[in-house]
């Protein structure tokens, strides 16, 4: 009796097990990934949504400002991180970033297909994304109705003929505006740049808070008093694609010469501390690869490091590429930047 109640256990045992080994597994709950950015970081759904599903992650974004300001958050917070990934500084403020070492170094496999020119951090804790070149616009219409030249050279704009034309964003306040003052010290130098800004102080120069406010408030182009402004190389070609009406070419022309335009190279870089080291790298590599590539121009307006990424037909046509754009050291502009501006603060707001 004691063996066949024994064997009954043991058949039952075998029933449950099977039973329970056959019950489809729970899916583990997705791990979180908080990624700080700048205010202007945007990345479509759909693009989005794959990193999420291969990952099984909810990537969570930290939009902390502008650079300057994020840049600033990231350090106050070194080693003990608002997140476990920073994307958006730029060479700008590069050297600050480095010299309180807030990244952990990661040579990301993808790396092999970014051109040399777009690395400028040896030990590779801040790994390039994007590029922008920062330019002069202006108004097409308006020109051509005053029947005078668009200014071909930063020059120019110190000729009589273009009094009161000019308006730039504060480059104490706003990332184009101080892009466009780093050009005017790498095309004239530091014993220059000054002479060149009291220049176009005497030439009437409008100052103003921010880019949004001088492309919408300042341009003529939009109804404001100033046909020439600080803006970007893709100007022209987002001015088509997001026209209410159907436009075939674009309405603004960018100045191009060489020492016209700074270069801004976007980087992301991992955080040092981070307990979610293997998925910020995976988030890197996601910001390197093709999809992601291909999104940025239409997302942020900015361009890809890889050459193999494909771009909208229309940038291919309109995109306005500077001959030769000033690159300045980062770690000059780190060390300068605050003398730069209070010198220049002194030209322009006596």
């Amino acid at each position: 009796m004691k063996k066949i109640t024994w064997i009954l256990i043991l058949v039952l045992t075998a029933l449950l097990s099977a039973c329970a080994s056959a019950q489809p597994e729970t899916p583990a709950e997705p791990q979180v990934l908080r990624v700080m950015t700048h205010d202007s970081f945007e990345v479509s759904e759909e693009v989005l949504a794959q990193f999420e599903g291969e990952n099984n992650v909810t990537v969570e974004f930290l939009k902390s400002g502008d650079t300057g300001s994020a840049v600033n958050a990231a350090v106050l917070a070194a080693g003990k991180p608002l997140a476990d990934v920073f994307y958006g500084v730029d060479n700008t403020f590069l050297s600050r970033a480095l010299d309180e070492a807030i990244f952990e170094p990661y040579q990301s496999p993808l790396l092999d297909e970014i051109p040399d020119e777009f690395k400028l951090d040896p030990d590779f804790g801040a790994l390039p994304v994007d590029y922008g070149d920062v330019c002069l616009n202006y108004d097409l219409a308006y020109f051509e109705d005053a029947e005078l030249a668009p200014p071909a050279s930063l020059d120019e704009l110190l000729k009589p003929e273009y009094a009161g034309l000019l308006a730039v964003p504060n480059p104490a306040a706003s990332s184009p505006g101080l892009a466009f003052l780093l050009a005017t010290i790498g095309t004239y130098g530091q014993d220059g740049y000054l002479d060149y800004w009291q220049g176009l102080v005497d030439n009437d120069l409008s100052v103003v808070a921010d880019w949004e406010t001088i492309y919408y408030s300042e341009f003529s182009r939009w109804g404001g008093p100033r046909p020439i402004i600080v803006s970007y190389g893709s100007s022209p070609p987002v001015e088509i694609i997001f026209a209410e009406e159907p436009m075939d070419t674009p309405p603004t022309g960018v100045v191009t010469a060489a020492g016209s335009c700074f270069r801004q190279i976007e980087f992301v870089g991992i955080l040092r501390g981070t307990e979610q080291r293997e998925l910020a790298e995976k988030w890197v590599d996601f910001m390197l690869s093709l999809p992601f590539q291909e999104d940025l121009p239409l997302q942020m307006y900015v361009f890809p490091v890889r050459p193999d990424a494909e771009l909208n037909q229309v940038f291919v046509d309109f995109l306005a590429v500077p001959d030769d754009p000033v690159i300045l050291d980062p770690a000059e502009i780190g060390v300068m930047r605050e003398t730069w501006l209070e010198d220049w603060r002194e030209v322009v707001f006596p």
